[in-house]
């Protein structure tokens, strides 16, 4: 598809699909709230196959406008764990037999995931955690996970702030409470229906694992009773309305819906897919500024001839460098409109500027020029030493704005260009 055809292409919102077993095949799916919530808000959701040597083939997926990362099962400890969890081979065991479906450890998922979750911190685009998608991110960051929340948690708290996160006979219907934390995103979706001495929503959960030590660069915005961190995010990362957004989640909010019915729980669950999507379409307009192709600026016949002259002048002046035969005093008119140009136009390089005087357009080369030329060469030295200081982030906006500024600039000289055929028309 041609360059300019992208931006009216929906932004696209890369999902990792699970694997399950049905009829005794491996089957690939997503859930369906996930994709409805992406497409209502305006987005176009595309599944990553978990299948093998997927995670080499992610650069076919570009451009990738956002990332959600879903459930799944437990991530393989090794990736994460630099001392042990003290659980004892007995106590592993039984883990596994009571989360059976959870503790088959994925590692094709597991690169997958990781893979994109580091491309996302690496080029700040979008990422929605939600349960396993939240742990993905810890990780990725630096951050470790409690293998096991009942045998890690659980029974080194009191009675009265025990928390069971993972209810098999109730999976849907189960809820426990968490305490929002003020002056976050979580706080700002569900301000509507918080009491403000206790702060506090009641969430689904269906999970057995979840965030030990959370990477530096997050922030909580919600615990259960128990002390786990139910929600975080970078702060530095978040402004949805300019296509930032790194968050993860352990609830699932697009789950919690009231018995037999799709009204949600609380107004506010739907809020992260919509902020998430709504920084995922802001992301994919800065991606279009910086990689669209510039518009040639169209000349009219005046403009055109003076170019073809211009062209001219710099042919012979090479005709006359290379084979070192001297001016023909014919072409000397013709060589004058090269030397104007030049005259009237920014400076050049050493190496163009010496070139140019071998070919004896001499000129520029007044002492004034030359020593605008080195402070024009200080400049750039100096601008390089601030520039190789910025952000990635920042380098990005910048380039966003210069570009902005240079189509600006072509509009208006194009404008003022047919300006001036128009008066000599008059």
């Amino acid at each position: 598809m041609a360059a300019h055809d992208l931006s009216v292409i929906l932004p696209r919102v890369l999902i990792v699909s699970r694997r399950s077993v049905r009829k005794n095949k491996f089957v690939d799916f997503v859930g369906e709230y996930h994709l409805d919530l992406i497409v209502g808000y305006g987005a176009v959701p595309a599944i990553v196959p978990r299948v093998s040597g997927v995670h080499m083939l992610l650069d076919s997926f570009e451009p990738i406008h956002g990332v959600l990362l879903c459930e799944g099962e437990d991530i393989d400890p090794s990736l994460y764990e630099a001392e042990t969890s003290n659980l004892s081979p007995e106590e592993l065991e039984e883990i596994r037999r009571l989360h059976a479906s959870d503790t088959a450890i994925d590692k094709e998922k597991d690169s997958i995931e990781l893979r994109l979750a580091k491309l996302c911190l690496e080029r700040n685009i979008p990422y929605l955690g939600i349960c396993r998608g939240s742990q993905v991110l810890n990780v990725a960051c630096g951050g470790t996970l409690y293998q096991d929340i009942e045998k890690e948690v659980s029974r080194k708290c009191p009675e009265n702030q025990r928390v069971v996160h993972i209810d098999y006979d109730n999976y849907d219907g189960h809820r426990h409470v968490v305490k929002v934390v003020k002056d976050t995103p979580l706080h700002d979706w569900f301000k509507d229906s918080l009491e403000e001495e206790k702060m506090e929503i009641w969430v689904n959960s269906y999970h057995h694992q979840g965030v030990k030590r959370l990477a530096q660069r997050f922030v909580p915005m919600a615990f259960a009773p128990d002390g786990l961190i139910e929600g975080f995010y970078d702060p530095d990362a978040y402004n949805p309305g300019e296509g930032k957004f790194i968050m993860g989640l352990q609830f699932h909010p697009e789950r919690m819906r009231r018995p037999d019915s799709d009204e949600f729980d609380y107004p506010g669950c739907p809020s992260a897919y919509q902020e998430f999507v709504k920084a995922v379409i802001a992301y994919q307009k800065k991606l279009n500024i910086a990689t669209a192709v510039p518009k040639p600026l169209n000349l009219n016949k005046e403009m055109e001839n003076k170019r073809r002259t211009i062209v001219r002048s710099f042919s012979l002046a090479r005709n006359i460098y290379i084979t070192g035969n001297g001016m023909n005093p014919s072409k000397e008119s013709e060589l004058q409109a090269g030397a104007e140009f030049l005259e009237s136009n920014t400076a050049l390089s050493l190496q163009q500027e010496n070139r140019l005087k071998q070919m004896g357009a001499t000129i520029r080369n007044g002492s004034s020029y030359l020593e605008r030329l080195k402070l024009n060469e200080e400049r750039e030295r100096l601008a390089r030493n601030v520039i190789g200081k910025m952000s990635v982030e920042q380098l990005s906006d910048l380039m966003s704005f210069y570009f902005t500024m240079g189509q600006i600039c072509s509009e208006v000289l194009e404008k003022k260009l047919h300006g001036i055929v128009n008066n000599d028309s008059l």
